[in-house]
């Protein structure tokens, strides 16, 4: 059995291995049932988490970066989750925060993955650069930020281009503006929503069109990327002896596999 588990993965981490197999088990009985369901969306999902979840092997085995299973794991966990559990299942609907707890660990994600890179070439013989762990972390914390912003521009392009809500909407009971201001001043006004109508359909307050959870994202994203860019300043000036994050950041392989 730990023979078929090493053949699943190929990289021999027995217990990444059973987490490798229960989830592409679990893709792959979805993706039956979006069959069954004739649903070719969702079932597109299924093979793209599929194909998402070869990432991390094909990095370390491509480009001789080592993964470490800890992170491994929090990766294929945050693909499922995302894409399974929050899309298919609906998660991000039956659960308010769900895309808000997604967020915050992409945030702390990228931020290692940026750390990562800097403290890579940190350590290279072949660069002549040696960075303080205060700019390393702001490195880090600057490309988490990018990624979650680069995000954001690839949900509002999905739901203008194609018609989805990816950046989904929030019901808002006021507001301050200086567009109703009754002397035309530079000055907002606070206005309660009681009601209005929209095509001839009473609502019971204004809807925001993706701003709020565009804005809650970004934020939550920074929480995440700057307490990884805390860790990993500390990390730096002890010179790795910090336990939690040595299990999460990918390094250099030592040794290139043939």
């Amino acid at each position: 059995m730990r023979k078929f588990f090493k053949f699943i993965s190929n990289d021999g981490h027995f217990g990444l291995n059973v987490i490798y197999f229960i989830l592409r088990i679990l893709v792959i009985l979805v993706a039956i049932d979006q069959l069954v369901s004739r649903n070719y969306e969702n079932l597109f999902l299924c093979i793209l988490t599929l194909v998402l979840f070869l990432v991390p092997s094909f990095i370390e085995k491509r480009i001789h970066i080592d993964i470490p299973d800890t992170l491994e794991v929090i990766i294929l966990l945050f693909i499922f989750s995302a894409e399974i559990l929050g899309e298919i299942q609906e998660y991000y609907i039956l659960f308010p925060y769900w895309d808000t707890v997604l967020h915050t660990i992409n945030g702390f994600l990228a931020a290692a993955i940026g750390f990562s890179l800097i403290d890579i070439l940190n350590k290279n013989d072949r660069f002549a650069i040696s960075l303080s762990p205060v700019f390393v972390a702001l490195v880090a914390f600057c490309f988490s930020m990018t990624i979650g912003v680069l995000w954001e521009f690839f949900e509002f392009g999905v739901d203008q281009l194609l018609g989805y809500d990816m950046q989904k909407d929030t019901f808002v009971q006021s507001i301050n503006t200086v567009l109703l201001n009754p002397n035309g001043a530079n000055v907002p006004v606070h206005v309660n929503i009681q009601s209005l109508i929209v095509n001839g359909e009473p609502w019971s307050a204004y809807i925001d069109l993706g701003l709020y959870d565009t804005m809650m994202d970004l934020i939550v994203n920074f929480i995440g990327a700057a307490v990884f860019s805390v860790f990993g300043y500390f990390y730096i000036k002890r010179r790795g002896k910090g336990f939690f994050l040595k299990g999460i950041i990918p390094r250099l392989k030592t040794k290139i596999e043939s």
